[in-house]
């Protein structure tokens, strides 16, 4: 639901948001806030929220000069405030884009997403902290602080939440690191409640990956060569997927879980992330189309929202009435000698180093801007 008259939407977004997804933005920048691209975005096709990371703000920094005034601004300031002012500055301004639809679906979407440096992974009190500061710096109540979902994030994920902060849980590949997050979150709630926070404005995503673990794994079904194996490529992120929805409704039918909806918890919805397809053979809207389910989230970059809206196809729920199909895909690729845990255990790891190498590109992009505007 939004804000907008559903006579105004692309038809083929509107049928996915009817289904029940959320359809999210995975992109940022100035020029879009300026030129009123998201706006449009939002009373057009659906969108009803943002997500941005280190990579998207590197991209956008290096392109055009819609910077180029403030970065004047901020000459002589050191280059990690100078991207931190920048990158809040537009998360804000896209927040009170989207603040209508917050509005509008009762603080469930119009969230956008900002993410703490990712150099920091594996350092909880430094997570913490930062997390702390760039939910102050925003200053709005429709924003998702990013949090990657490695061991230490568990930790700085439960301590944000139990203040009442509103976390976006990134870079989840696997199902048991996704029940570990679902657990964080809970422990999060229950220390908010104890500590007399208010739950009812305090929301959750868990960003589930899906394209990198196709492409992982596929070369490595390609290796294998059997025509078991080949059968399987373009398979395994979508069965993971689903089985990922299976443990967040198991999850959401505990007695813990509905002690806390009782009390005001709102559910920490699955983000399928990743969604843009990276082999070109498949089809562009294969991680749209084939993920369909009421209550889920699933943020695109803009060439994939456009090919949905071009020809996306929804044809009814393609996740829980799949889950044997899912189970079986996960069991075949175990047979051919494929281990999904080693796969998912490197997606991790290789994931908060190219963020961290996107992260030094936005300083160093940022740091060229400051001394080209002074």
């Amino acid at each position: 639901m939004t804000q907008n008259d559903s006579t105004t939407q692309n038809p083929r977004t509107q049928a996915l948001s009817d289904a029940g997804v959320a359809v999210w933005l995975d992109d940022l920048s100035r020029e879009r806030l300026r030129s009123g691209s998201l706006a449009r975005l939002v009373a057009e096709h659906n969108v009803v929220g943002v997500t941005t990371n280190p990579t998207i703000f590197a991209g956008a920094l290096s392109e055009g000069d819609a910077y180029d005034a403030q970065l004047g601004d901020l000459a002589g300031t050191d280059v990690e405030t100078a991207v931190e002012k920048i990158t809040t500055d537009d998360v804000r301004s896209a927040a009170d884009v989207l603040r209508p639809v917050y509005d509008a679906t009762g603080g469930i979407d119009g969230r956008v997403s900002i993410e703490v440096d990712p150099r920091l992974a594996h350092d909880a009190d430094a997570t913490v902290e930062t997390a702390r500061r760039l939910w102050s710096t925003v200053d709005r109540p429709n924003i998702f602080i990013k949090i990657p979902a490695t061991v230490e994030g568990l930790d700085a994920i439960e301590r944000v939440t139990a203040e009442g902060i509103s976390v976006n849980v990134t870079l989840i590949f696997s199902l048991e690191r996704y029940v570990a997050v679902m657990d964080a979150y809970a422990s999060g709630l229950e220390a908010a409640r104890a500590n007399g926070i208010n739950l009812s404005p305090v929301a959750s995503v868990a960003s589930f990956f899906i394209s990198r673990v196709d492409a992982a794994i596929d070369p490595l079904l390609t290796a294998v060569g059997t025509p078991e194996a080949i059968e399987l490529q373009g398979r395994s992120a979508i069965a993971n997927a689903r089985l990922a929805f299976a443990a967040y409704e198991q999850f959401s039918a505990s007695d813990r879980w509905q002690d806390l909806a009782g009390t005001g918890a709102n559910p920490q919805r699955p983000l399928w992330a990743s969604t843009g397809v990276k082999d070109p053979n498949y089809p562009d809207t294969l991680y749209v189309d084939q993920l369909v389910t009421r209550g889920v989230v699933n943020t695109m970059p803009e060439k994939t929202l456009d090919a949905f809206a071009d020809h996306g196809q929804v044809s009814g729920d393609t996740v829980t009435t799949l889950y044997g199909d899912a189970r079986t895909v996960l069991a075949e690729l175990s047979d051919v000698g494929v281990s999904l845990s080693d796969v998912t255990d490197r997606l991790e790891s290789e994931g908060v180093e190219k963020f961290e190498t996107s992260w030094s590109e936005l300083l160093e992009t940022g740091r060229s801007g400051l001394e080209s505007n002074r």
